[in-house]
């Protein structure tokens, strides 16, 4: 897994994006600790398994689902089926070892966070 980091993009408020498995961490935040990195672990199993294209394209259909559902930018972002068991599992550093395909649609009907 390759990292970069920018002065500019992830957009400010968010340490890191995964773009494809390449994650880039936003550099005013300093490296990316060892959470943050699984986070961008979990996100990169979820890209393999829908296979690149989709996986960006669900997500942005399930963000403007969850934006018409909470009415706030923040609160949809965090809803998201993929970001709920990335964040869920994060500070579980053998989360992936165990994971099962797909395990984001376990979150994608589980109550808000």
């Amino acid at each position: 897994m390759k990292i970069y980091y920018s002065n500019y993009f992830p957009p400010k408020g968010f340490a890191a994006i995964n773009l494809f498995g390449i994650i880039i961490g936003r550099k005013e935040y300093g490296s990316l600790s060892k959470y943050e990195l699984n986070h961008e672990k979990i996100h990169s199993r979820q890209i393999i398994e829908m296979l690149w294209g989709f996986f960006y394209l669900i997500y942005l259909l399930e963000w403007l689902f969850r934006l018409i559902q909470y009415r706030d930018r923040v609160a949809a972002y965090y809803n998201i089926s993929f970001e709920r068991e990335a964040y869920d599992n994060d500070t579980n550093l053998n989360y992936l070892d165990n994971r099962k395909w797909y395990a984001f649609l376990n979150y994608m009907y589980k109550k808000e966070r």
